[in-house]
Parts: C-alpha cells; structure tokens; sequence
C-alpha cells in the first residue's frame, strides 16, 4: 500500500513540474514560424521594462458588416504581455482591440461587448478616439475561456454597441493560434 500511495505522489510531482515548466520566447518564436503565422503574429520583447508582447492583428471586418455599421473599416488585434522572456503560465485574461475608420465617432456613446454564442457581455470599452485621424479604439478583456468559447464558433457573431459583426475565418484563425501560443504547455 505504501508502495501504491508514493508511485501515486511521484507521478503527481512529476506531472505537476513538467507541467509548470516556461515556454521561452524562441520557443514561441519557433511556433509562429511553424504555424505560418509571421504575418499576423509579433512577438516583441522590451529589455528596459522586462516585458514581452505577443500581439496579432487581423484583416479588416468585412466591408458588407463594416457598410452596414456606418463606418469605413474595423480592424482587430488581439494580445497580451508578460514579465520576462518566458511565459510562465497562461494569461488570466487577453486584450481584443477594434481600430474603427469613420467620418464622424460611431462607438462613442454605445460600446458594450456582446459575445452572441455565449450570450456573455463584456461590457463597455475601454474607448478613446482620435477625431483628426478619423479613429476610435476600443478594448475589452476577456477571459481565455470565453475566448475558446468564440474560436469554438464558425459563426463567431458579437455585437459591439449597436452594431452587429461576424469575425471572419482569418480574425478567428488568430484567436485559436493565440490560444495555442499563450499554453506554456504547448
């Protein structure tokens, strides 16, 4: 029985430290070069704060959804940083960023996040604006469950503010990968 009860606490040990090992940023590096994704991927690393970013931005919305909200064009980023050049655990959390192009501010007043597979509201953005330049920005966190939940979907509808918009298969193809690359275990 001792026997049995320490196998079962060394397999536990050795499980847990595998699992708890860092992935280096070559290693992520490495990964997005297998996974073809240099073009939509940066992994940057700031030796004077000691933080890495691992960002991806995204086409544009489509120009039907764009058309249909009143604006020009909706650009998506999504991303996250971490202290050093190893990722230690999976973020908590992931930053989304939508890059508006209109005439005149469309999200000003109304940016609620709505995720309509999940029905989960995000709530508002973080919002700022940039009316010379034609831009508005809008952030939100969300949690790396809900975001499987979206990479999940193959109609990935949200509703930001008023508007209604479906990422499309490059814009969800991000979120998987940055899934993926956010897994220190992976």
């Amino acid at each position: 029985m001792k026997t049995y009860i320490l196998l079962v606490l060394a397999t536990v040990f050795l499980t847990s430290s595998t699992s708890a090992q860092p992935k280096s940023n070559d290693a992520i590096s490495r990964q997005i070069k297998a996974l073809k994704i240099e073009k939509t991927f940066t992994l940057s690393y700031d030796q004077n704060s000691n933080v890495t970013k691992l960002m991806a931005v995204t086409e544009n919305f489509s120009d039907l959804d764009a058309g249909n909200t009143g604006i020009q064009a909706m650009n998506f980023a999504i991303g996250f940083m971490y202290s050093g050049k190893e990722l230690a655990k999976a973020p908590d959390n992931v930053l989304l960023t939508f890059w508006v192009l209109a005439k005149k501010p469309r999200f000003a007043v109304s940016n609620n996040l709505l995720l309509l597979a999940t029905n989960f509201d995000l709530g508002s953005a973080r919002y700022a604006a940039k009316p010379r330049q034609n831009m508005e920005y809008l952030n939100f966190e969300i949690s790396r469950e809900n975001l499987k939940k979206i990479a999940g979907e193959r109609d990935a509808r949200i509703q930001l503010g008023e508007a209604g918009l479906t990422f499309t298969s490059s814009q969800l193809k991000a979120i998987s990968d940055i899934i993926t690359l956010s897994d220190p275990r992976l």
